[in-house]
Formats: C-alpha cells, structure tokens, sequence
C-alpha cells in the first residue's frame, strides 16, 4: 500500500468490529480502535495487531450516540493519524429483549435512534469535508437483512427504523460524494450472533439454517469490508450487499411462512 490509509472503526474491540480490524490490519491499514465501555478488550486487540502483523494502531474510548464523544474521536484521531481515510460503522446499539413501540421508554428510543443512525450523521459531517480535500475516502455502514426495502419488524420497531434510515442515508452519501472520490456503502450481515462474530470462514462447520449449509462468520462480513476499502472498489457506491448465505433472515426473524 503506497499510502497507509487510516482506518475508523467504531465499537471495533469485540465481535465484528474485532475480526473487521483483525483483517484489516492484514491488509497494513493504521487503523482506529473506538470504544465505549470494553477499554481492556480494545487495548488487548491492538497489542494482537502490533504482535501479529506490526501494525501500530490507536485505541480510543466514546460513545458515537453522543456528538460531544464524535467530536473528541475525531479530534484524537487527527492529532495522532493526521487523517481519516474511512470509517467502518460497526457500533450500533441493539436491545435484545423484545419491545413493542409503544413500551419503549423515550431514553431508550433516542439511544437506538442516536446510535445507529445520528451517530453516522455526526461522523460523516466532521469527517467528509477532510475527505473532499484528499478526494478519496470510503464510508461503510451496517444494516440487516431487507433494510432496503424499508420492512416492518415486529418488537424492533426503534432499530429497525434507525438502519432503514441509515440505508438511504448511505446512499445519499454516495450520491453527494462521488465526484470527490468518496464511496458509502451498507453491509447487511446474516445471522451472525455469539462467538462465531469473531470466528473464521475455516473454522465454520456445517450446520446452522443458511442455504449455503454452514454457520456465518466474522470474516464473511470483514472480508466484504476489506474489498469495499479497495482503491480499485470505487465503482461499487451506494449498495446495500446482503451477507446472509442465501438466507431470508427477516423472514425466520418475523417466522414469516411458518
């Protein structure tokens, strides 16, 4: 890589963030470890990185649903990086135990609104305009399966409103931003959940409910993140790629058809 490129990745010290900057840092990205609450977990990983593949990263703690947090990301960033080349937008705050709309406290609501899609708004506003002066740079967002379409998903009505928005957010960031090199793209990761968030594609086995016959991995998300970052991937802008092994997750998810 002729210019080592400065690497975001938001909630990037465990699950997918983890094996999103395992892979990267392959590649020899500088990368950016953010964090809220797992410091040991982050710090832990970038000791990993510098063992595994000698490359120096940065830890650094903040929470995205919180703007004056944004600021202070962007601020270390740049006095230690000196640029931010991309952001992986992997923090998204998720409430596992089932809500009805109308049973959601107004804090929680802002929190799943503010983190998973104020949180890109906040970044994407500090971080784009130092992007237009090196006219390249590369924004990758999370969504879930079917987000496109705008569905509704019964007792996830706060999350699944927050990536729907997020989704055309992506792509009006695309739009805007093509003509200074800059590309926004949505990863919708399968059913990925647990310990297999930061497993490998060989260490997967057969089973699970995926056409494909096997469990999904980290890697089957970090490797379709790494190629999207590819200088030669600019052609690929404002898509909503699915990666789900041929699996209709919302559909099991709502248990549509069954």
């Amino acid at each position: 890589m002729k210019n080592k490129k400065t690497i975001l990745i938001t909630g990037g010290a465990k699950g997918l963030g983890k094996k999103t900057a395992l892979i990267l840092a392959e590649k020899g990205y500088r990368l950016v470890i953010n964090y809220r609450n797992s410091g040991e977990d982050a710090f832990r990983l970038s000791k990993q990185l510098e063992n595994m593949y000698g490359t120096k990263s940065i830890c650094i703690q903040g929470d995205v649903a919180d703007l004056d947090d944004c600021n202070r990301i962007v601020e270390k960033t740049l006095l230690e990086c000196h640029s931010i080349d991309a952001v992986v937008h992997n923090a998204g705050p998720y409430i596992h135990e089932r809500t009805k709309l109308t049973d959601y406290s107004i804090d929680d609501w802002h929190y799943l609104i503010n983190g998973n899609l104020n949180a890109v708004f906040y970044l994407s506003r500090l971080v784009i305009p130092l992007m237009r002066k090196n006219h390249w740079g590369r924004f990758i967002t999370m969504g879930f399966d079917r987000v496109e379409t705008a569905p509704g998903w019964v007792n996830r009505s706060a999350y699944a409103a927050a990536k729907t928005g997020l989704a055309s957010l992506t792509r009006t960031i695309a739009l805007e931003e093509a003509e200074f090199g800059i590309t926004a793209n949505m990863v919708c990761p399968g059913d990925i959940i647990g310990d297999w968030k930061e497993k490998g594609i060989r260490e997967s086995v057969k089973g699970g409910q995926a056409p494909i016959g096997r469990y999904g991995t980290g890697e089957d998300i970090a490797r379709v993140i790494r190629f999207l970052l590819d200088e030669e991937s600019d052609f690929i802008t404002g898509c909503i790629i699915p990666v789900s092994g041929g699996m209709d997750v919302l559909g099991k998810i709502t248990n549509r058809g069954s």
